[in-house]
């Protein structure tokens, strides 16, 4: 706790750290209050959402099944990433946003991190094999969707503001990742497709 000055003289209120849990009430005074924006997602929407989530793991493996190195090192498209870094990107990308998921939770409105996903595709353990990867994903994922489904309502409009899309929700999260993960998946399987693999 630390002692506020007020005009130049001290005053007895103390206040803490800005911090915020789940399920805590807003306040305002000398707290930030927490930051909140309108629902978009119905509960039914916001369910097949979770269940996305839930079973991308399944659908990621599926997808990889049976492919070789030379398979797994092959571009889903000309100039675009490998499926070894499509798979590798998916623990990647999806680990930065439990992690702003679970910050906007336990936080007012903190900031949320950025990172460079082209510099971190070509860093050397993209070179590995993708089990370690889908170990991450699986476990991640697991954990997520149980959080997702966890949270009281209010908690899906609390914000976080990010450092390249500006202010983000609990919910803007959901609706963004349930969408990133079949989309890196419809790429592996259009390969898959298209190389009649």
């Amino acid at each position: 706790m630390k002692t506020v000055r007020a005009s130049g003289k001290k005053s007895k209120a103390k206040v803490r750290k800005k911090r915020g849990t789940v399920g805590r009430k807003q306040r305002t005074g000398n707290r930030k209050q927490i930051r909140s924006r309108p629902l978009v997602l119905s509960s039914a929407e916001r369910t097949d959402r979770i269940n996305k989530i839930r079973i991308l793991p399944e659908l990621v493996e599926a997808a990889i099944a049976g492919l070789n190195d030379q398979q797994l090192d092959t571009p889903y498209r000309d100039g675009g990433w490998t499926v070894r870094q499509v798979v590798h990107h998916l623990a990647d990308s999806h680990m930065n946003a439990v992690v702003r998921t679970r910050l906007i939770l336990a936080e007012n409105n903190p900031p949320l991190k950025g990172y460079d996903q082209e510099v971190w595709a070509e860093l050397p353990d993209v070179r590995m094999p993708v089990n370690a990867s889908l170990a991450i994903i699986r476990g991640l994922h697991a954990r997520w969707a149980t959080l997702f489904e966890s949270i009281p309502e209010t908690a899906w409009t609390r914000t976080g503001l990010h450092t390249e899309n500006g202010e983000m929700s609990v919910e803007d999260i959901l609706i963004t990742y349930s969408h990133h993960g079949e989309n890196h998946v419809g790429q592996i399987t259009g390969l898959r497709a298209a190389k009649n693999w």
